[in-house]
């Protein structure tokens, strides 16, 4: 058995920048990744990254079947290498709403407001020539809008501007709605996952262990504080204590499974599997959410030239009523065909995905006691008529910048839905075979101060002591745009938790 002061169980998103925050100065930390080493190449070319689903470096998850979409299941890929999801996803680098933050604050998560994460959010860039009041110059992440744009990402910007629609130089700075281009973790060409950002200029630092295929199997606990871990790798059982604390950072779904697996969550559901409740905490799991994703695609006359980038470089951000104080959708323009696997369109083809923030939850359960047994995993998408609504009113939306001048010259056809589908009752048909994840689960060991919350404002386990979660699973809602920059501000904010903690222990 060996001994370190912190224990990190997961190296994605958030747990590489915990990994090195923590090991800057004399604490040994101990970083454990299921999956891998940063080897395949692919992971560095950012227009492969749909290439990258299935393979070794994906959990490749399946939800359960959702009545809400066909009664068919859905693909859930997640980060299984160093870097998380982070080194496989669409590299769109958006903060969120000012308002996303106000609103976990004033839910119970103190601290949590937008004025309590900017700083977290700077520490961890370096932009070139935007406003310092909202943005970081020494950070170890360099996003940047895409170098070489797709031409038909600055159609979709003309069609919104004759729109009127308002138009932001800068998502992540004062105006965070409209249109305008986002920035991507892209950085001299190649993606920039937090494994490149953090972890690999940290690699060598004598007091930071790195295990990869390493699976956590179960948190050890000494009464009601957790001790420590039990993990397998190279076909053994290892244990490692934490003198100080545990964190988990393994992300919305394996977050709550380690937890569930390890005795903590709903009594009834862990006796249901046959584990002994070591702390019953009821959220543990609940609160899955995810952005239901519905892509309206149109067939193009002239040619689209391929992307270099990311295949999405421009996106909009609004409200679907206006009495909302801030946008609840996001466009999300992509200049390729996308769309959940069981339908079809043509090559040439660009896509309006439409999003919105869900009223419906859905959980993650164990199915069975094993852990590599993948959890049953539970979106609930469309569980709630007011998703749906929201989204036939994105369509309307779609349809009318696909209507502009702009996008006139390139004489698209509607193929998805398709133009002859008009009538609400179609509508809702194709919403229900078209909408799909936009891989951004979070809320499964929600943030809060109730009853149904599983970590406090300083990321605490409720009830138990020395274990802390940090990752997507602590939003107690989704942010209204993509969610990796928000995971990695977790990161920053809780290493900055957990040292403070750490040195009021030794004083």
């Amino acid at each position: 058995m060996s001994s370190f002061d912190y224990v990190v169980i997961g190296a994605g998103s958030a747990g590489c920048v915990l990994a090195a925050r923590l090991s800057e100065n004399d604490a040994r930390v101990l970083l454990l990744e299921a999956g891998g080493e940063y080897t395949k190449e692919e992971l560095h070319v950012p227009p492969a990254w749909p290439a990258l689903w299935g393979t070794e470096v994906d959990w490749a998850y399946e939800t359960t079947l959702q009545p809400g979409t066909g009664n068919l299941p859905h693909n859930w890929p997640r980060g299984k290498v160093l870097g998380g999801s982070s080194s496989i996803n669409a590299m769109v680098y958006l903060r969120g709403h000012r308002n996303d933050f106000d609103d976990w604050a004033a839910g119970g998560a103190s601290g949590w407001d937008y004025e309590g994460v900017l700083p977290y959010f700077k520490k961890m860039e370096t932009v070139e020539g935007k406003d310092p009041d909202y943005r970081g110059d020494s950070g170890p992440m360099h996003p940047k809008i895409a170098a070489d744009p797709n031409p038909l990402s600055e159609v979709f910007l003309d069609a919104a501007k004759e729109l009127d629609y308002p138009l932001t130089d800068d998502f992540n700075g004062a105006v965070q709605e409209g249109a305008g281009w986002h920035e991507l973790t892209i950085a001299d060409g190649r993606r920039q996952s937090t494994a490149v950002a953090y972890l690999h200029p940290a690699i060598n630092r004598p007091n930071l262990t790195v295990h990869t295929n390493a699976l956590a199997r179960r948190l050890t606990f000494d009464g009601k504080r957790c001790s420590g871990v039990e993990y397998e790798r190279g076909g053994s059982v290892e244990k490692a204590t934490a003198e100080v604390e545990v964190i988990v950072s393994a992300g919305a779904v394996n977050s709550p499974q380690l937890l569930l697996l390890s005795g903590v969550g709903p009594a009834a559901h862990l006796r249901e599997v046959g584990i002994d409740v070591v702390h019953e905490l009821p959220g543990v799991g609940e609160n899955l959410h995810d952005h239901p994703l519905l892509g309206l695609v149109f067939e193009a006359d002239g040619e689209i030239a391929p992307g270099t980038a990311n295949h999405a470089e421009t996106s909009m951000l609004w409200r679907s009523d206006p009495s909302l104080p801030a946008p609840d959708m996001q466009f999300m323009f992509i200049h390729v065909p996308f769309h959940p696997p069981h339908l079809q369109a043509p090559p040439n083809s660009y896509t309006f995905g439409i999003a919105t923030i869900p009223d419906s939850r859905g959980w993650v359960r164990l199915a069975s006691t094993d852990p590599k047994a993948a959890p049953l995993i539970n979106p609930n998408y469309l569980g709630e008529d007011s998703d749906v609504r929201r989204l036939l009113f994105g369509i309307g939306k779609a349809r009318e910048l696909n209507a502009t001048s702009p996008f006139s010259k390139w004489g698209a056809r509607e193929v998805l839905a398709g133009e002859h589908i008009q009538d609400g009752a179609g509508l809702r048909d194709f919403i229900s075979r078209g909408t799909g994840t936009y891989y951004h689960p979070v809320g499964t060991c929600k943030i809060g101060t109730d009853d149904a919350a599983v970590v406090d404002p300083e990321l605490r386990v409720h009830g138990i002591e020395g274990l802390r979660v940090a990752d997507a699973s602590i939003m107690p809602t989704v942010v209204c745009v993509n969610t990796n920059a928000a995971s990695i501000m977790i990161g920053e904010k809780a290493a900055d938790l957990v040292r403070g903690a750490g040195e009021a222990q030794s004083t």
